[in-house]
């Protein structure tokens, strides 16, 4: 199946009661909250359209009948870059995370090309990342917006201002940015 778009985005946190406090999201309950970011979603991304979810999907071990339910509203076709909530303490996959109906099995890194660019995908920052040092690009999530970009790395996570609660494409997260390459 072909695609029409990509799309990036982090941190979600379904059904996460902390992100009210910790993140500061402006949602009276995590109901509101998941309702307003399944919305914020779908009025972007199209049914054909390519999702790389940078991690933190949803808390995995809380209700996987719940979990399921919101990943099966979304639109698009959904890749996972493993991020800390999507993962025990051991190391495996959460099985309510693993259990989705993503495109291919959940990882802890991945590469895309996106408008002719390379982009390097992991929830965390990196300081250096495949080929930064020849233009590539770094898109993470895990700091809630609370890095700013640098060179060609950045936040992509829902909470960043500009992101705001939406998945964004390549052409939409990096307008702003200098793109100098990162040292």
């Amino acid at each position: 199946m072909a695609f029409i778009r990509k799309f990036y985005t982090s941190d979600s946190h379904f059904g996460h009661q902390g992100m009210l406090e910790f993140a500061g999201r402006p949602f009276a309950s995590v109901a509101e909250m998941d309702r307003f970011l399944i919305e914020a979603w779908n009025s972007t991304v199209g049914d054909a359209d390519i999702v790389y979810h940078v991690g933190d999907f949803a808390v995995g071990d809380r209700d996987p009948v719940r979990i399921k339910r919101i990943f099966d509203q979304l639109r698009g076709r959904k890749f996972l870059v493993l991020g800390n909530h999507d993962i025990r303490s051991d190391g495996s996959i959460h099985p309510s995370i693993a259990a989705l109906g993503w495109e291919a099995p959940p990882v802890h890194m991945m590469e895309t090309l996106d408008e002719g660019e390379r982009v390097i995908l992991c929830h965390y920052s990196l300081r250096v990342w495949s080929a930064s040092h020849h233009g590539s690009w770094h898109f993470f999530g895990h700091s809630h917006g609370s890095l700013p970009p640098h060179g060609r790395s950045r936040d992509v996570g829902v909470d960043c201002q500009d992101c705001a609660f939406t998945p964004r494409t390549f052409r939409e997260l990096t307008a702003n940015m200098s793109g100098e390459i990162a040292a």
